[in-house]
């Protein structure tokens, strides 16, 4: 934990906002962190920002002076995976959702309202459900209170559970109903729900319809300059085959059914029609299902990487046959940015900014995706990377999209 002494008067004329976020918010590499991180870069232009987050990977905290540096203050709270799940069981005799006490700190508890009282802070954002618990009861009305919620968490859990079958089926859908009465008591007292697209808000309107009124969209971004495709990377792939990339975190459920379905249902329709096509699993954290697949002729596992753009620059296509999928699916943003031709199932699609036509293919069936993917391989359109690069410049520019935060929590 940091705390920067406190400024003289008149030397810091920026107001203190309290930002709080389930997983330390940096490095920006995966879904929810790319999210959190430009938020808090964002908010740190505008903002003196007190930072409580948790770390459930020991490697994060190496990270912590570079949080230092830009906040005003930072506790992080160190959280086992293991002990957490186990703490995560006392939902089932308290009557609510796991991923509240997996998430619940005293000492959390207590950083936020010492710093709360201490720096006179009006303005909250929670990031992810979970941590909008520290900022419930009475005691926190007086607050201007912003619900980042991003996906509609309750919902994705109803969908894994219809992917299950007996206890993991029961637990699952569980959690999706527990969860969906906590974050429609969130929405009732807080007074902005952010999610990441027109889609997620559409479906928590449904379900909370009495609060609608304060249910906003702010999609995420694209940082172009980075995933930039004019940019020279050698290629980590053999010459001669044909490379279709999957990229993401592949020990993340909904990656890790889109890769088993795509390897069993596409791929080998591929591989026996296009002998030199190779599947690339592209991640870090592959489950044993995923490396299971590494052993199949033409597929290949690369765990962790430095670097996924080369894997993306020299891609021949990218898929993302997602069929449990929320929000913006930034594996999708990256590729288009690079220029590159996305073949993705309607799950993936479902959050895009929607445009006519959108510049990549939308499959469902192994079929559709077949006739796609080997539709992309066999034709080389410069202008279908121009256009793809150019919906992404349009639509997700970070600093763009996240000034409706600060009108958020201006009022």
């Amino acid at each position: 934990m940091s705390d920067k002494s406190a400024a003289e008067p008149g030397e810091n004329s920026r107001p203190p906002v309290l930002y709080l976020v389930h997983r330390l918010p940096f490095p920006p590499n995966k879904g929810d962190k790319i999210r959190s991180y430009h938020l808090l870069q964002y908010l740190c232009r505008h903002y003196d920002v007190h930072l409580g987050c948790f770390a459930d990977d020991p490697a994060d905290l190496q990270y912590a002076p570079d949080l230092e540096s830009i906040c005003r203050s930072v506790f992080i709270e160190k959280l086992n995976p293991r002990l957490a799940r186990l703490s995560s069981l006392r939902g089932l005799l308290t009557g609510e959702a796991l991923s509240l006490p997996y998430y619940r700190s005293r000492r959390m508890q207590n950083w936020v309202n010492e710093t709360l009282r201490r720096e006179s802070i009006e303005s909250c954002i929670a990031f992810s459900s979970p941590m909008a618990q520290y900022l419930l009861g009475s005691a926190y009305d007086g607050l201007r209170r912003v619900m980042d919620f991003v996906d509609v968490d309750s919902d994705k859990w109803k969908r894994y559970a219809s992917q299950r079958s007996g206890p993991v089926r029961w637990l699952y859908a569980r959690e999706g109903q527990e969860l969906e009465q906590f974050e429609c008591k969130v929405a009732s007292v807080f007074d902005a729900s952010v999610f990441v697209s027109a889609n997620e808000v559409s479906v928590f309107s449904s379900i909370s319809p009495e609060t609608s009124e304060v249910h906003f969209a702010i999609s995420n971004g694209v940082d172009t300059s980075y995933f930039e495709p004019a940019k020279e990377f050698s290629s980590p792939f053999a010459d001669g085959s044909e490379k279709v990339v999957f990229t993401g975190m592949m020990d993340y459920l909904p990656n890790v059914d889109a890769v088993k379905w795509f390897a069993d249902e596409v791929f080998p329709q591929l591989r026996e029609s296009r002998p030199d096509c190779e599947f690339w699993i592209v991640g870090g954290s592959p489950v044993g299902d995923v490396l299971a697949l590494g052993k199949r002729a033409g597929v290949h596992v690369t765990g962790r990487v430095e670097d996924i753009r080369p894997y993306i620059r020299h891609a021949d296509v990218v898929v993302a046959p997602l069929r449990i999928a929320r929000g913006v699916q930034n594996k999708v943003l990256e590729a288009l940015a690079m220029g590159k031709r996305v073949v993705c199932s309607p799950q993936a699609a479902a959050g895009l900014h929607q445009s006519e036509p959108l510049p990549l293919t939308v499959s469902t069936s192994p079929e559709e995706f077949f006739g796609a993917v080997s539709a992309v391989l066999d034709e080389n359109d410069p202008a279908s990377a121009e256009a793809s690069r150019d919906y992404v410049m349009t639509n997700y520019n970070w600093d763009r999209n996240l000034e409706r935060f600060g009108q958020l929590m201006r009022g």
